[in-house]
């Protein structure tokens, strides 16, 4: 094991997606230092936390057809029925949406929030607003999949946002994702929208923190009901 890969194994698991970034940033600072010392160290801490934003950890992921997983981390900033984008061909009838907002010193690494066939992969160019704001949804630059799965058809969307401009997706149609696989990532502060079909309750409540791969954020075929949360 060479020196890289022992750093990048005990300190912050890097996604290969990344190494450009972090090389790039480097040489940077090695430029800035040539100018400034002072400089030198501000670019090193930038390359710190662009190798924090490519980390890319490993997840335990509940392996159940009822569940779905967050597929980012981040804050669940949406909780509503809507329309999902006509790209997606889910149809014209209202489903529960579950959106999951990344800021930049979130980890970017998208996972699959279900188990299936993907069917569908679309993408949609688009604007860069803010990607909290719920308009982002319908204008800004997008990638959706539909998975195929035993609860029916289910819709995720990655979503650029101010800072991002750029959205990676590596699986392709008719691949399987089992819950919790990576199938992508966002650079740099996006968001993923899941559209859920009939009988799906929400497990999360909006403002919550959510870890992609490990969280619960919806169920099927359950008789609880929606989640009740309080500020405490």
């Amino acid at each position: 094991m060479n020196l890289l890969d022992t750093v990048r194994n005990t300190i912050v698991p890097i996604h290969k997606e990344g190494y450009p970034f972090v090389a790039a940033f480097f040489a940077g600072s090695l430029v800035l230092g040539w100018i400034s010392e002072p400089l030198f160290w501000v670019g090193m801490v930038l390359t710190v936390w662009c190798a924090y934003f490519f980390r890319d950890p490993e997840r335990v992921t509940p392996q159940d057809d009822d569940l779905v997983i967050s597929p980012a981390d981040g804050k669940v900033s949406s909780i509503q029925m809507v329309v999902p984008p006509e790209e997606l061909q889910l149809g014209n009838e209202p489903m529960l949406r579950i959106s999951v907002f990344m800021n930049v010193f979130n980890c970017h690494v998208n996972r699959a929030p279900v188990r299936g066939r993907v069917t569908n992969i679309a993408y949609r160019e688009g604007s860069f607003l803010n990607a909290e704001l719920d308009k982002a949804s319908q204008e800004n630059e997008r990638n959706g999949l539909v998975i195929e799965t035993v609860r029916g058809n289910i819709g995720v969307v990655q979503i650029a946002g101010l800072v991002a401009r750029r959205i990676v997706c590596w699986t392709n149609p008719n691949e399987t994702l089992n819950a919790g696989e990576r199938f992508g990532l966002i650079r740099f502060g996006s968001r993923l929208d899941v559209f859920l079909p009939a009988g799906a309750e929400p497990r999360v409540a909006l403002g919550q923190t959510a870890v992609a791969g490990e969280t619960v954020i919806a169920e099927f075929g359950s008789a609880k009901g929606p989640v009740v949360s309080r500020r405490s």
